[in-house]
This record gives C-alpha cells, structure tokens and sequence, in this order.
C-alpha cells in the first residue's frame, strides 16, 4: 500500500523543482522541472541510476532545459507554482511504478522511470534518442534499492541505542498532537480570508488583555470560525498584527490524536500536561482549539480527569492563551453548563455573512480552485452561485454552501474535459476482446490465427498510444470555463427543479404560466390568475422573502379542480407530480396527533422520528403542499401554520429551523360549497344564465369567517372560490380524458375513434349524479371504453395495427373493429 513519498522527493518537489520554474518564470510546474530537480541532486537514488547506465546528465540536462517555455514578462506567483495536469499524471504514474516495485514510498527513481516511458514526453524524447535500456535500468535501479537497504540497516544497527535515547529525547508533544498554523501560512496553505477584519482584531484585543484573555468563536456550521484563526495566521507571519504577536504561532490541538492509544488510566493526563508544559515554557504559542466542546469529557473515561479540567488551572492563571471555536448549539449544550470553564473564556459571535461580503469571500479564494480543477470561473457564475445558494440551498451557510457550489461544478467541468474520447474507449475494448480470443485460440493450438490477431493487437496499442498523446497534449494548454449555465444545471441536480427555471428565459416561462394552467385545469380562470399572480410576485423578487412563494385557501365543491390545479402547479415549478406533499387534515383532528407534523417532544415515543411535514420539507424543500379538508384540522394546528404562513419557516421537535420560504402552501375547504352547488339543482350552470358568482363567493367567505381566526386569514395571499362545472367545462374535461385513452392505445398500436354523439351520450346525466363534479368522468370512461376495449385484448380481437370506431346507435355505444 503506498503511504506517500520519500523525504528526499518532498524536499526535491518542494524546494529544488519550485526555484528551477521560478527560475524559468514558469507559471504551472510541468514533468520537465521535475525531472531537473532529480538530476539537479547528486544524492538522490535517479541521479545514481542514470549515472550508472553512463548517462550524460549534462547533456540531458540542457535538453530538456531547451524544452522548457520560459516567459519574457517576470512572473509574480504567491506561494508554490501550482502543478499541472500533466504532472498530476506524472505523480500518479509514479505511483503505479512504485507498485511494481514493490515499495511503500514513491521514490526519485519511480517518478524518473514513469518520467521516462511517458510517450511524447522530452525525457521519454531524449531516453529514446541515446537508446537507453529500460530493463537494464530497472535491474539497476533494484540494484542500488538493495544495497541502500543494506547501509540503512548496518548504520541503524550500530547506533540502534542511541538514536532511541536522541528520538525520547527530542520527542515533542507539540510536534506530535499539533498542526503549526503559522508554518502553514508561510507555505502558502491557507486560502485568503477576506470580510473578517472586525472579528480577526476583536481577537487581538482579547489576546491583549491581562486577564480571560482567551476568546471562543461561536457560529454556526460553515460560517468561517476555523477560517477567521487562519486569517489570523496570516497576519502574523505577514507582519500584519501588533508587534507583541509578530513572533507568535498559532498552533491547532488535534485532541483525538492526544487520546489515541491510551489505553491505560493516567496516560491522557500525562500527554494533556506534557502539552501545556512545553507550551508554558515556549511562552510564543497560541493553542487553538477547534471544536472546543470535544474536550468536555475528552479522555475522562472511567474516573480519570477529561480534558477540560487539567486546562482550567492554567487558564485562569494566564499561563497559556487559548482560542477555541463551537457552534452555538453544543456551546450551550457543552460548555456553558460548565461554568468554571465558561467564565475562562470570552464570546465572540461570528454571524453569516450578507450578500456582499460572500461574493468577496468567493472571489477571494477562487483562485484556489481554478487552479485544483484546471478550469476558469466567470464572475457572473461566482454572483449567481452566491445568490442561488442563498435562495435554494436553505439548510446550510455562506459561505461555506457557496464554495460547495463552485468547487463541485469545477469538479463537473474538469471531468467533462479530462473524459477519455469514445475512439480510445472503444479501441481499448477491442484490445481487450482481442486478447480473449487469442487465448482461446491458443488453447485450442490455432496458432496461425493467433497471430494474427497478435499483430492486430500491437497494431491498435500503437494507434492507442498515438491517440492517448495527441489527447494528452492536447488538454495540457486547454482551461476550461465554469459558467452561469454550469452553476444552473448543478442547482438544478441539487434540488430536482427543471434547469429552464433558473435559466434567462425565465420570465418568458413564467409569463406562459397562466395558459399553461388553463390548458390542464378547466374552468376556473379566476383560481389560476389569482395563482399565476401570486407566483410571478414571487420569482419577480417583489414579495417578501421570508414568507412561502404563496399561500392561498381554495373553497368549492368536489370535483372541480382543487387538487388538480395544486399538482399542475407543483409539475410547472418542480418538475413533476412528486412534488407535491399532501396532508389530509383529518388525520390531525385530535390534539395529540398535532405533534406527527413537527415531531414528538423530548421523552416521548417516536421522538428520534422527526415529523411528518417538516421531514418532507427538509428533505425537499422545493414543494407544493397541499393541506386538504382543513377546516378538519385541530385548533393547534393553525398555531404552527401561523409561523409557516408569516415568517416562512418552523421549529421541528429537534430544534432545527425548517425553511417554507421555497414552498408554496395551498389548504382546500368545503367551506360554503353547499351554497355553491344549490344555485343549481345539479351543481353547474344552467344553460339559460350564470350564476351570480359575487353572492355565491360572498357567501362562501362568510361560511370561512366564522371557522377560521381573523389572524389565520390575514396571513393568507388569496381566498379563491372554484366556480362549478358547466356542461362546455365537462366536454372539455372528456376530451383531455379520452385524449389520455386514445395515448395509451396508441402506444400499443392501436388507434381508437369517437364519434362526437358517442361523446355525448358519456355525458348524459343518466349515467351520473353531476353534484360530484368531473370526478364521474373517468368512471364513465373506465365503464363504458376501458371494459369492453380489455375484454377483446384479452380475446385477442384487438392486435397490432387494429383500428377501434365507436359510435352511439339506439342510445348505446357500438365498437366497430377493424385492420
């Protein structure tokens, strides 16, 4: 299993490669600086191996130097020249040698000979151009492996005492449960920090002080606390802070490397005081405590002392500064209840930051990920990921969603380019069927065959290999763009709504929403204006946001498009049906049942469960739901809907704030639908006038007054009164049926006619009571069409290719089947 790489190449990559391309004025560090760094060092292991095989390094040398691009203009980069794809390649390949090798650690001589056999390469050019002997070099290379292993183990074995008295004593626990900040600040590791200047100096200030001079950020998940200590990291060693703190390091406790392998009572104790010992006497060291509530019980088990009490004594005696980091959650969980240790420290709160300042933070650091995936963001991309990760991603905080964002659609973009072409997928396949048949062959003693598909073989390897050079060259110089499409179809996999939502042509979308409604929910114009109203305030951006996208109370009878339109709209802005969370409120007309919504408080069954709606909702907070029947609901429950409906989210029974501000939130009501269906004898409108629809809608009102509070309907957007069903409704109604029959026929081969008297007869009011709305229509269907069009499937009349007409002969339906 390989561990990494030896010391001797880290110092190489690290110190030797990085001057030569600052040198060249390179800009990424390719294959050819590496191998200058190796044949640069005398001591290292393919510096002996290519001397061995009496190859001219100077020569070498100046070849590849020669291959080397350099740039006229100086070029200034902070920190280390990143690498390049190639030589991620390079390391990756070396790796594989190692394998092959046998070894743990990847060596010189393994990134020299995964160097050397990369076709095109200018080490590969030269190798092959002096006709060096790869085998023989391998031999040599295991040669000096071995002798070096003798040496190593001689030397050990003669100093084997001593070297274990030096390790004991040089033995640090600074250096064994710490991460230096500082150093990694000098190394160019930490990314800039950018927006957090107030808190970074009130850090300093607490620093400063005499006493409880030892601050403990608090914030929430991914709002920067560990970033903030950074930052600060960085100021020290760029001579940005006071001058008492210029010789200060800010050292990161690893507290579960502290407790790993203790196993025996005192032994964590003995480690923890160790540290603050060593820490005392350096007198220049600031311990930061990342997730400071872990030391709360840390190494305390079975009567021994935990972490946070061998700190106190030192802390209140000022012997060490402490910095320590928590969410506000496990602060009061942890270390408020512990008051001795709480009063130790002094609270700075680091809040989320605002719109601004996470488009600065994001701009700050992207350079980091342009380099890492090999890809170039556009700013109106960095803009809209902010904004969309704000409006879509409601369950964590910037900017730590918005970095999510942007590294995964980096991600995305880098291995849509670095994707193998299908030509060399497919020529690597039939190398593969190939070689399976060859040894068939073989065992079958068909040898002449066999060789000749052992010639076809090399001859596709050789195409493979042209074919994979030309496509490694030709991503070398090839960036990438990350645009404002890219981050739209990564929010779009994120939260299941359709990419076209978010695109520029949302606006042309969102003014087809009303004729999009009207086509699948027949006559309700009023409903779907009121809707189309409410949800184009919404996406406009004038609505307020903390409130659900739209909230409204539909009252009619049955069967005229309540539950319908609710799922037309979840299709439109969502993306399908699934979308839609239906609550049947008569599950919840009890006061005990009101708890399933948001969960079972603490101490009850079912408490680790979560609840019902805030589950859904967090799960997919990009929904529809739709509340029915919910005048059925018990008083409690509109005390939770008066939260949802005014400040656009809820508490569940865990603590976690569930937003409904991406919701919208629809309640039916049969409220005054008696009214509604008495204008008419039937429920629908009579042939000869309408219906007076302002007293009808007044007098439903009226009926929802006396049910609901005033302060649940003055949350409500829109009151909307479904008017009945006439007999041109109905008929409009049958045709989008039936146009769903004659589809599924279709699809099977069959086509189906309905003569205009057929349709009808389906609508007679014998075969129907008219009070129930259109639901009867898809009974009637099922009965009179789907029954009988089943029976001669099965009888096996109707095949492929048939052709069904019906017709209305003396008042019944007649099937006529044809070719």
């Amino acid at each position: 299993m390989i561990r990494g790489f030896t010391p001797e190449f880290q110092k190489i990559i690290s110190v030797t490669v990085q001057k030569i391309g600052k040198d060249n004025n390179s800009v990424k560090i390719e294959p050819e600086h590496v191998i200058l760094g190796l044949i640069d060092d005398v001591e290292c292991l393919a510096y002996k191996a290519l001397s061995a095989m009496s190859v001219d390094i100077d020569d070498m040398k100046s070849e590849i130097l020669d291959s080397i691009k350099k740039d006229d203009k100086d070029v200034f980069i902070a920190g280390e020249i990143p690498q390049s794809r190639r030589t991620k390649w390079l390391l990756e390949s070396a790796t594989k040698e190692a394998r092959n090798f046998n070894r743990d650690l990847v060596g010189t001589e393994h990134i020299l000979f995964a160097a050397i056999t990369e076709v095109g390469s200018q080490a590969n050019k030269y190798i092959t151009s002096i006709k060096l002997n790869l085998d023989i070099l391998r031999r040599v290379i295991f040669e000096l492996n071995k002798k070096k292993e003798r040496l190593s183990g001689f030397t050990s074995s003669i100093f084997k005492d001593t070297t274990t008295v030096t390790e004991v004593e040089k033995s640090s626990s600074l250096k064994d449960f710490c991460i230096d900040l500082t150093q990694r600040a000098k190394n160019g590791l930490i990314d800039p920090v950018l927006g957090r200047e107030f808190e970074i100096e009130r850090i300093v200030r607490i620093l400063s002080r005499r006493n409880k001079n030892n601050p403990v950020l608090i914030g929430e998940p991914g709002v920067g606390k560990t970033a903030i200590i950074e930052g600060l990291a960085s100021r020290i060693v760029n001579g940005e802070v006071p001058h008492k703190f210029l010789n200060k390091k800010i050292l990161t406790l690893d507290i579960a490397s502290m407790i790993a392998g203790t196993k025996y009572r005192g032994e964590f104790e003995g480690r923890f005081k160790k540290l603050i010992k060593e820490i005392v006497k350096s007198g220049d060291i600031i311990l930061f405590i990342d997730e400071l509530h872990s030391i709360v019980g840390a190494g305390g088990a079975e009567g021994a002392i935990d972490a946070s009490t061998i700190l106190k004594p030192s802390l209140s005696r000022g012997e060490i500064r402490c910095i320590g980091a928590t969410t506000l959650d496990e602060y009061k969980k942890h270390i408020e209840k512990d008051t001795a240790l709480d009063r130790r420290f002094q609270q700075v709160y680091v809040e989320e930051p605002n719109f601004e300042n996470s488009v600065a933070i994001i701009r700050g650091v992207i350079s980091k990920y342009e380099s890492h995936h090999n890809v170039k963001y556009s700013d109106a991309a960095l803009v809209s990921a902010v904004s969309l990760a704000d409006r879509y991603i409601t369950d964590k905080f910037q900017p730590d969603k918005t970095i999510d964002l942007i590294d995964e659609a980096g991600a995305v973009k880098s291995l849509q380019v670095t994707k193998q072409p299908e030509e060399l997928l497919s020529l690597e396949f039939r190398v593969d069927e190939l070689v399976k048949e060859k040894s068939l062959l073989v065992k079958n003693q068909n040898y002449e065959k066999a060789a000749r598909i052992r010639d076809e073989v090399i001859s596709i390897r050789q195409e493979i290999d042209e074919l994979k050079s030309s496509w490694q060259s030709s991503l070398v110089n090839q960036v990438s763009e990350v645009t404002q499409d890219d981050i739209y179809d990564l929010i779009s996999r994120i939260t299941g709504i359709p990419s076209i939502k978010f695109a520029t042509d949302e606006k042309v979308k969102l003014l087809e929403l009303d004729s999009y409604l009207k086509e699948r929910v027949v006559g309700q114009d009023e409903a779907v204006n009121a809707i189309t109203a409410s949800v184009r305030r919404a996406r406009a951006g004038i609505s307020s946001p903390n409130r659900p996208l739209g909230s409204f109370i539909f009252l009619g009878p049955t069967g005229v498009g309540k539950t319908l339109l609710a799922k037309t709209l979840a299709t439109f802005l969502f993306g399908d049906e699934k979308s839609l969370i239906r609550v049947d409120m008569s599950d919840y007309m009890e006061k005990h049942n009101v708890s399933r919504l948001v969960g079972a408080p603490p101490g009850y069954v079912g408490y680790e469960e979560g609840g019902f709606l805030t589950d859904k909702i967090r799960r997919k907070p990009y929904s529809v739901i739709l509340l029915d029947e919910i005048e059925k609901a018990h008083a409690d429950v509109f005390n939770l809907l008066l939260q949802i409906l005014e400040e656009g989210e809820l508490q569940d029974s865990s603590g976690r704030t569930i937003s409904f501000k991406n919701c919208v939130v629809i309640m039916t009501s049969n409220a005054g639908a008696r009214d509604i269906v008495n204008v008419n004898k039937f429920g629908f409108v009579s042939q000869s006038g309408e219906q007076d629809q302002k007293s009808i809608k007044s007098s439903a009102l009226g009926e929802l007054k006396r049910i609901f509070r005033p302060e649940f309907l003055n949350r409500i957007d829109e009151t909307i009164v479904f008017k009945a069903l006439n007999h041109e409704n109905l008929k409009q109604i049958l045709d989008i049926s039936l146009k769903e029959l004659v589809d599924r026929l279709k699809a099977m081969d069959i086509s189906l006619d309905i003569t205009s008297s057929a349709k009808l007869f389906l609508l007679d009011e014998k075969h129907y009571d008219k009070s129930y709305g259109a639901r009867p229509i898809r009974r009637i269907i099922l009965n009179q069409l789907e029954d009988p069009l089943a029976l001669e499937i099965l009888l096996g009349k109707l095949d492929q290719g048939a052709h069904v007409s019906v017709e209305l002969k003396e008042e019944n339906l007649v099937f006529n089947y044809g070719g």
